[in-house]
């Protein structure tokens, strides 16, 4: 049932000042990225050493695909699992062979984080139906590149020759490399202050557990309150302005949503921020599309930054092959009208389905991510 709002409260919300809302806005965010940071952590700590296994002694293509978004799942972020596989691959623990389908498979994985925060919306029919459909699109468009491009892989080893040739030509200036975003580490902070709190809990799982409950509980309590406030603060006009320039060239949303990552060390950040965006009509869900492809691209740093660190050849070959994947991917799909837009319709088809039956949204997530890459990985390994 849906609350009704006291007219004393809805003069006190339409009181504040727009510099008042909208530094309301920038700490509901942050306190949005440490509930995101939190579960996360939770996740990691209760997977932690069964992903530290996974990697190894993987051959099959499809089975080293189901491991990369099921690591991904687990440590809920495309970077520490990218990072990850440079280093396996840099100590020769795993072949540049085996780590492409890996991390083609982190790419998908990545994206869990952007359909949980959709579910914060499932008690507002409209907002649910644009965020469960932003989130998705990502899934879909990371399928579509892989099933195009992973057979190519394995057939040609297009990408990753293409990626030696790039890697042997600057192997020479391979030196140290490191880079910390002061968003995620003033982020980090912020989560281990909660976690502090906390510490009185001496057994890992039960904490990793509190952990993940905390941070899915703030999720969701700071987008109810984002969401209100991003439709007072957001006038007509900058909203229509804002999706005139991202509809008039997707490059621009490209652009963007790369440097942004970037900035911010993880495109589940990016994407996430785009979902109460896009649940509360400010961002027309076609122009967070090239956004999301833009972080694609902006995540691969991590993992170059990575293997400068580690300094060797064969690490920084499949941390260039990400980089060219995620290109590639884009170059395959976005520049052509007919094919550019079929992510989004899928998406849009599921999120009606999700919409009339709530329990699907969960089915899809539980699924498309823990379930069929675990039967995968059991058969196939």
């Amino acid at each position: 049932m849906d609350t009704v709002e006291s007219p004393a409260a809805s003069r006190q919300a339409s009181s504040l000042s727009g510099p008042v809302r909208a530094l309301l806005v920038v700490g509901l965010l942050y306190a949005f990225l440490i509930g995101v940071k939190l579960l996360e952590g939770g996740i990691n700590g209760l997977g932690s050493d069964f992903t530290d296994a996974l990697f190894q002694g993987v051959s099959n293509p499809l089975a080293g695909l189901f491991v990369g978004v099921l690591a991904t799942v687990l440590v809920q972020s495309s970077s520490v699992t990218t990072a990850t596989i440079v280093g396996l691959v840099g100590t020769g623990l795993v072949s540049v062979e085996h780590a492409v389908p890996m991390i083609m498979g982190a790419n998908i994985g990545t994206t869990v984080t952007n359909t949980i925060v959709s579910l914060a919306h499932m008690r507002q029919s409209e907002e649910f139906k644009r965020a469960f459909t932003a989130a998705t699109m990502h899934d879909f468009f990371n399928l579509m590149a892989v099933a195009a491009l992973l057979p190519l892989e394995v057939i040609t080893g297009v990408l990753s020759n293409t990626a030696k040739t790039i890697t042997d030509a600057v192997a020479g200036d391979i030196g140290g490399g490191k880079f910390n975003s002061p968003i995620k580490g003033a982020v980090k902070w912020g989560a281990e202050q909660v976690e502090s709190l906390f510490g009185w809990i001496d057994n890992e799982k039960a904490a990793a557990v509190v952990f993940l409950i905390v941070g899915i509980g703030l999720i969701f309590l700071t987008l109810t309150f984002i969401t209100k406030n991003m439709r007072v603060l957001v006038a007509a006009r900058i909203e229509r302005s804002l999706n005139a320039a991202l509809a008039k060239s997707g490059a621009v949303g490209i652009v963007v949503g790369m440097l942004v990552t970037i900035a911010v060390q993880s495109s589940s950040i990016t994407t996430s921020i785009l979902i109460p965006l896009v649940a509360s009509g400010i961002l027309l869900v076609r122009n967070a599309y090239p956004i999301t492809l833009g972080a694609n691209i902006g995540t691969t740093v991590t993992a170059l930054i990575a293997a400068l660190g580690i300094g060797e050849v064969d690490g920084l070959t499949i941390a260039v092959t990400h980089t060219i994947f995620n290109t590639v991917a884009i170059l395959l799909i976005y520049p052509w009208p007919k094919i550019r837009y079929i992510p989004v319709t899928l998406a849009e088809k599921l999120a009606e389905l999700a919409l009339r039956r709530k329990s699907l949204a969960l089915g899809y997530t539980l699924v498309s991510f823990v379930l069929i890459p675990l039967a995968g990985i059991l058969i196939l390994r």
